[in-house]
Parts: C-alpha cells; sequence; structure tokens
C-alpha cells in the first residue's frame, strides 16, 4: 500500500472559505507524502508543520494552538494510535484526522476509542481532506474536561483545587503540578526525568532526588490520611497513579 500513490492533489479543490488560515500539524513519516500535504495545504492557505514521527508530535502539539492535526497510524516507534491517546491526556483538543494504510475496522476502532476524530484511508484524494479537515474544525474544538477524575479523586486545573472524596486537599504549586501530571496519565508509569520535566522545568538534574520528596508530601495528603496507596513506586521505572483509587 505505502508504495501506491497515497494523495492525489487536485486543482479542483477549493480554499476552505470558512476556515481559512487554519494552523495545521502534518504527523508523517514517509518524506514524500509529508511533502505533498504540506504544500497542498500551504497552497490552500494554511500554516503547517510537520513532525516526521511520534516523538516529534508529542513535543510539538502541547506548544502550539493547532486547528486541526493530520496523524498518519503507522509511524516508527510511537505510532499514530498512541500519540492521538497522549495528546489527549495531556490536554491537547484539536481535532485530529487520522490517515491509515490499512482499513481493517479494528485499526479505525482503536483509533477513535484513542481520541481521533475522523479517518481517512490511503490512497485518498487531496480534496476530500480538504473537506474533512473543513468539516472537523466547522464542528469545534472539543472541550476540555473542566476536572481530571480518577477514582474519588478529582483535580480542577482552572481553580487549582484538589478534593478526595467530597474532602479538599490543600497543596502547594509544585505538589498540584505533580498530582495533574500523574492524573493526566494515570495508570501509566512515569519516569523521574518525564515528571521533572512536566512540573518542573529542565534546569533540574535529573539525579535529584525533588521527585521522590514530593512524591512523599503527595501520599502524605491524599493516600495515607484516607487509607489509599494510590501512588505506586515501580522499582527502577518511577511511579504509577493506580487508575482505581477508591
Amino acid at each position: 500500500m505505502r508504495d501506491e500513490p497515497a494523495v492525489a492533489l487536485s486543482s479542483g479543490s477549493h480554499p476552505a472559505r470558512d476556515n481559512q488560515g487554519m494552523r495545521i500539524l502534518v504527523v508523517e513519516d514517509e518524506l514524500k507524502m509529508a511533502s505533498l500535504l504540506r504544500r497542498g495545504l500551504v497552497e490552500e492557505g494554511h500554516a503547517v508543520d510537520v513532525a516526521r514521527t511520534g516523538d516529534d508530535a508529542l513535543a510539538l502539539a502541547p506548544g502550539a494552538e493547532y486547528d486541526a492535526i493530520v496523524l498518519d497510524l503507522m509511524l516508527p516507534g510511537v505510532d499514530g494510535i498512541e500519540v492521538c491517546g497522549r495528546l489527549r491526556e495531556v490536554g491537547v483538543w484539536a481535532p485530529v484526522l487520522m490517515l491509515t494504510a490499512r482499513d481493517a475496522v479494528e485499526d479505525r476502532v482503536a483509533g477513535l476509542d484513542a481520541g481521533a476524530d475522523d479517518y481517512l484511508p490511503k490512497p485518498f484524494s487531496f480534496a476530500e481532506l480538504l473537506a474533512r479537515l473543513r468539516a472537523l474544525v466547522r464542528r469545534g474544538m472539543p472541550e476540555r474536561p473542566a476536572l481530571l477524575e480518577v477514582g474519588d479523586l478529582r483535580l480542577d486545573p482552572a481553580t487549582r483545587q484538589a478534593w478526595r472524596g467530597e474532602t479538599e486537599v490543600a497543596l502547594s504549586a509544585k505538589e498540584f503540578a505533580l498530582l495533574e501530571t500523574f492524573m493526566r496519565r494515570p495508570g501509566h508509569v512515569l519516569s523521574r526525568v518525564e515528571l521533572l520535566e512536566h512540573a518542573w522545568d529542565y534546569a533540574y538534574e535529573s539525579r535529584s532526588n525533588v521527585v521522590d520528596v514530593y512524591v512523599r508530601y503527595l501520599r502524605e495528603k491524599i493516600d495515607r490520611p484516607f487509607g489509599r496507596a494510590s501512588l505506586e513506586t515501580v522499582r527502577g521505572a518511577g511511579y504509577r497513579l493506580r487508575r482505581e483509587t477508591t
């Protein structure tokens, strides 16, 4: 399938009159395909960034306000399904149009379950891709959830408040940032380096024990007073917030 022309640029397409000037992230590892998509979208009046790997997409997307993301399913390393799921977990809610050379129902379902808004099997016409992007952007960006919830643990990013059940838990700014990082990826093992990057900044030494100290602070506030053990140490890997905390 990858040897076939995956996209046909058509002179019959027209700029999105109601969505001119969109900023779009194209995540595609094939250089020729990425170049075709970028050229076509730029000619239609859109600003386009290109990521060649899933890791590049995960680095780019949270730092910019994209109107839409065109995401290939079959990426090397971190595939499109995992990229989509992880973007949703960190609060990136731009509409995602997933491209797939595999038209199996399971692949489409997996992509939609991971948070994709639509899919387009290869090969496809550029006019259809534009139409689908216009439809997604007209639909509007999904609202970011007001509350993060893991079991009976709740956190409100807007008001900077956290609760265990009905009991509000007072947290410092760093404790809150660390808990928010855990709650955006429940069930995932997060390394100390990942936690430093999300809750602190790059100035901290990766060998610093600041993460361990603050995990201990969090346990004293969200777990021990309630007879819980939701923050788990994964020896040699990092820490994990259990999905079920009740």
